[in-house]
């Protein structure tokens, strides 16, 4: 604070106190404590413009002590008005400095004018005044100029973004929030408030409430479709559970103790239902979402593209030279009031046709994501039921090549990882934002045959009947009316992009997410034999041996998917063994699936549930001419292999360090062991559990930990329907038999041997008998 207090401390022994130090500490402790000055009104103002220039304050207490006596109840605010247009353009020099530059963290030494503004109360007075009308009793509401308030709100916002702690005192005043949002009726003021009170939701402690809201269904009716895309920005804050930022928190350990501790539903999915209540919401959204927009053309449309963005890193920006380019137009042309006004308003302005596209694909990021957290909500059917009904699919398939996947914006292009800390471009975020609602609208859910056309649909009824099998009973009942148009459906279109892609652009981790979302569930063939059809297989596998890819990531998305495709289908495992024709390739693929078994144990698990199942089919020639050949699976049916695996996948893991991530891990060894008891095998692969901990001298620590990690099994999947469906269905091993599998191995009889009990030696008993009690 070196700037405003002067070159000498409050306190320098025998020297003379001094006076602007004075005036700033007793502000700063007024701030804290509630007591004394609360505002430069209460100084007199000689003594402010004495002290004015020796602290470099730039007349800014002065000018807030005139706006204050400017702006009483009932007085004329236009002279407020001309107080706070100097003010602005004080603060607004360093906001703009602050977006365009590298983000610093805020300091008053940084930004000594908004600094100031905020210390001699500067945001409290904007704050009243914006509600003064508020407070009246009278029936009748002054209404204040639209200028004033968006001035008013602007300022605010450029304080928030300059000056630490300025967002949280707005956030902590909730009469001031819910205020805020009336003011967003007034469409000449709705973009500066938008912005402020995306800001300030950004770090409120607690979640709003959007039902709180006054009238909140009459305010999004009253939106136009520019206002409701960006409402949506508000909105993603409302409805998406807070991210805890702790691994530690991330563990399904303490994510079961806080489900136990919040039974009620979260802030967040009482937000989901109530936006679900609103009349025309989810219609309105999916008309955003799939609405066409101007095409540009020209070679070096994406660097011009990218140069605009580099300065355009804040959406107020960007929405405040749209509004301008608006505001231009109006002048000479009455602007059109439909749905599709912003994609076809001819705005007569300096901005490149790119910034406009630029502008819409940025709404769309904040739609989709809007309807990606909903389908992955409590109400999930619902909102499935509507985005089918309201085309939302078809309508992303018509603009997948003009719009979303762009033949310009392919293969060079470098990305950010998907779990990088970072900012993407608006198409890069757009084109993960729309694969992360694939993967949402397909996972476990029949309404994914909509990805396809007629003409697909047909295709695979027609690999149905000529393998003998009867047709997936989601298929048969899916409305054609609502798939997609054209010669090709998304899944298809997703699949030719996808196989452009360089090999580690993490694109390619969520295109792999998101068709393997299409095969999740109870496995079908002729799923598989449309994918295998269009050179699937092939493609994932040069991606995993040939292609160089190093990223742990995509790697992961590819065994994930791999698995998917290959359960239970012969005709896979023999398209495999024509790829991988040399000992030099299989060695290859071995060495990525044993880099990282956290990334490749569903695959491993697919194999291992494949050859059991091909093994008990041995009457089918072609079948036994696979089992014989195929490289894979011969590796596979070598039970030194099988416990390999099923060491390391024990001992990778424990309760403590348990996630969503990779509690697969934990499921995969004990598909290895129920099919080992299937067949009496289980004493064998205990015992030889015990061997390993003796020869590696570590005796009782494999065991105790696996006794461990079943105990949580069992508090974990014995609550979550969901999970153990999955599970059930992923396999094709009856829950009943997950369940007895792991009671018989918790078995306490020492003298059962299939109890892991009974494979431990007394000494080494229990070791973490209390872990999963934390």
């Amino acid at each position: 604070m070196a700037t405003l207090l002067g070159s000498e401390s409050p306190c320098t022994g025998g020297k003379r106190r001094n006076g602007n130090s004075n005036i700033v500490t007793k502000f700063t402790a007024s701030k804290i404590t509630g007591q004394g000055f609360s505002r430069g009104t209460q100084l007199p103002g000689g003594l402010l413009q004495e002290r004015d220039k020796r602290a470099k304050w730039n007349g800014i207490p002065t000018l807030l002590q005139k706006l204050y006596e400017s702006s009483h109840p009932n007085s004329d605010l236009s002279h407020a008005h001309s107080f706070l247009k100097v003010l602005s353009s004080q603060l607004s020099m360093e906001a703009m400095s602050f977006v365009t530059e590298d983000r610093k963290t805020a300091q008053e030494s940084t930004f000594p004018n908004t600094y100031t503004f905020d210390l001699f109360g500067g945001v409290d007075l904007l704050v009243e005044i914006l509600m003064r009308p508020t407070l009246t009793m009278q029936k009748k509401k002054p209404k204040m100029n639209d200028d004033l308030v968006k001035d008013c709100l602007s300022v605010l916002y450029n304080c928030c973004i300059c000056t630490e702690g300025v967002t949280k005192t707005l956030a902590a005043r909730d009469d001031f929030v819910l205020f805020l949002f009336t003011l967003m009726t007034n469409k000449k003021t709705f973009l500066q408030t938008a912005t402020l009170i995306e800001d300030i939701l950004g770090v409120k402690k607690e979640m709003i409430q959007l039902e709180g809201i006054p009238n909140l269904s009459g305010l999004v009716q009253s939106f136009d479709q520019q206002q409701l895309a960006n409402f949506c920005r508000i909105l993603s804050v409302t409805i998406s559970e807070p991210d805890v930022g702790n691994d530690d928190k991330h563990t399904l350990l303490a994510k079961n103790a806080q489900q136990k501790r919040n039974a009620s539903p979260s802030r967040a999915e009482v937000n989901q239902v109530t936006l679900l209540n609103i009349p025309g919401f989810i219609e309105r959204l999916c008309k955003l979402a799939t609405r066409k927009v101007s095409e540009a053309t020209g070679a070096n449309i994406l660097q011009e593209l990218e140069d605009w963005y580099t300065w355009l890193d804040n959406a107020l920006v960007l929405d405040a030279l749209m509004q301008m380019a608006t505001e231009e137009a109006e002048q000479s042309s009455t602007e059109s009031s439909d749905e599709s006004s912003l994609a076809t308003n001819p705005l007569r302005h300096r901005l490149p046709q790119s910034m406009k596209i630029v502008h819409e694909i940025m709404y769309k990021v904040e739609v989709l994501y809007v309807l990606c957290v909903l389908l992955m909500g409590r109400q999930r059917n619902q909102v499935h039921k509507m985005l089918a009904e309201f085309r939302l699919i078809p309508g992303l398939n018509n603009l997948f090549d003009k719009l979303i996947w762009r033949k310009y914006t392919s293969s060079n292009h470098v990305v950010h990882g998907q779990n990088e800390n970072c900012d993407c471009s608006p198409e890069i975020s757009f084109k993960i934002q729309f694969l992360r609602l694939l993967q949402s609208f397909s996972d476990h859910h029949e309404n994914k045959y909509l990805l396809l056309n007629s003409q697909e649909l047909n295709e695979l009824s027609a690999i149905s009947m000529k393998a003998n099998i009867p047709e997936v009973e989601a298929l048969v009942n899916t409305d054609r009316s609502l798939v997609c148009d054209g010669k090709k459906g998304l899944l298809t279109r997703l699949l030719a992009v996808m196989k452009r892609e360089p090999p580690d652009s993490s694109f390619r981790f969520w295109q792999a997410r998101a068709v393997e979302s299409f095969l999740r569930g109870a496995t079908s063939y002729a799923d598989q034999m449309f994918l295998l059809k269009r050179g699937l297989l092939e493609h994932i596998l040069f991606c995993i041996i040939d292609s160089g890819c190093t990223s742990r990531d995509v790697l992961q998305s590819y065994f994930d998917l791999l698995g998917e495709l290959m359960k239970f289908n012969i005709d896979a495992f023999k398209r495999f063994n024509k790829y991988v024709n040399t000992p030099e390739k299989f060695q290859t693929f071995l060495t990525q699936i044993n880099s990282s078994l956290v990334d490749s144990n569903m695959l491993v698990r697919c194999i291992v549930l494949s050859l059991d199942r091909f093994e008990s089919q041995t009457e089918d020639v072609k079948v036994v001419e696979v089992l014989s050949e195929c490289c894979l699976l011969s590796y596979m049916a070598r039970v030194e292999n099988r416990l390999s695996f099923l060491f390391r996948l024990i001992n990778i893991i424990n309760v403590q360090t348990l996630t969503q991530e990779n509690v697969s891990c934990l499921n995969t060894s004990l598909v290895i062991l129920m099919l080992a008891r299937r067949k009496a095998k289980l004493p064998f692969y205990l015992n030889a559990l015990r061997e390993k901990e003796y020869a590696e001298k570590y005796p009782g620590c494999l065991l105790n930990n696996f006794h461990n990690l079943l105990r949580f099994w069992q508090r974990h999947y014995l609550n979550k329907d969901k999970d153990s469906t999955c599970l059930e269905n992923s396999s094709c091993i009856p829950f009943s038999y997950w369940k007895e599998t792991v009671s018989v191995l918790l078995g306490s009889d020492r003298t059962s041997l299939c109890a892991i009990a009974s494979y431990i030696d007394e000494p080494f008993m229990d070791l973490d008998r209390d872990l999963v009690e934390v």
